[in-house]
C-alpha cells in the first residue's frame, strides 16, 4: 500500500518540478505514440499498427495533393494526413508544431494595426491601379468582348 503511495508522490513531484521548469514538452504533450498500451507492448503488432498509420496518412496526404490542383481543401488535407502520422511518428508530431507556432506568429502579425493598415493602404493601391488600367482598356478599345471581335 505505502509503495502505491510512494510511487503516485514521485511521479506528482516530477510533474510539478516538470511544471514548474516551464518545460515545452509538458506545455505542447508528450512527443512519441499515441498507440493503445497492448499495441505497443507486443514489436509485431506495433509494426503493423505504424505500418497501418502511415498507409492511411499517405492515403489522405496524396488525396491533399491532388486536391491541389483539382477542386477541394488540398492544404486542409494535408494537414490532416499529417495530423493521423503525428499519433505515431515523432517527426510529425515536431512538423506539426513547428506550423502551429509559424501560423500563430503569422497571425499575430496580420492582427498588429501597422500591417493591417500598410495592406489596405497596397490594396487599394492595387484595386486602383487595375481600375485604371481597365478604363483605359475600354477608353481605347471600347466594351468589345474578345471572342466577337470581327477582322
Amino acid at each position: 500500500m505505502n509503495s502505491t503511495n510512494n510511487k503516485q508522490n514521485e511521479v506528482a513531484v516530477t510533474v510539478a518540478a516538470d511544471s514548474a521548469a516551464g518545460d515545452e514538452r509538458t506545455a505542447e504533450g508528450k512527443l512519441g505514440s499515441r498507440a493503445p498500451g497492448f499495441i505497443r507492448k507486443s514489436s509485431l503488432l506495433r509494426l503493423g499498427w505504424q505500418v497501418g498509420v502511415f498507409v492511411v496518412g499517405l492515403a489522405v496526404v496524396g488525396a491533399g495533393i491532388a486536391m491541389l490542383v483539382l477542386p477541394g481543401p488540398g492544404w486542409l488535407v494535408i494537414f490532416a494526413g499529417m495530423a493521423i502520422w503525428a499519433t505515431e511518428f515523432v517527426w510529425a508530431q515536431i512538423f506539426l508544431r513547428w506550423t502551429r507556432r509559424k501560423v500563430t506568429a503569422a497571425a499575430q502579425r496580420a492582427l498588429d494595426p501597422k500591417v493591417r493598415r500598410r495592406n489596405i493602404v497596397l490594396t487599394t493601391a492595387g484595386l486602383v491601379i487595375v481600375t485604371a488600367l481597365f478604363g483605359i482598356y475600354v477608353w481605347k478599345f471600347g466594351m468589345v468582348v474578345p471572342w466577337k471581335i470581327e477582322q
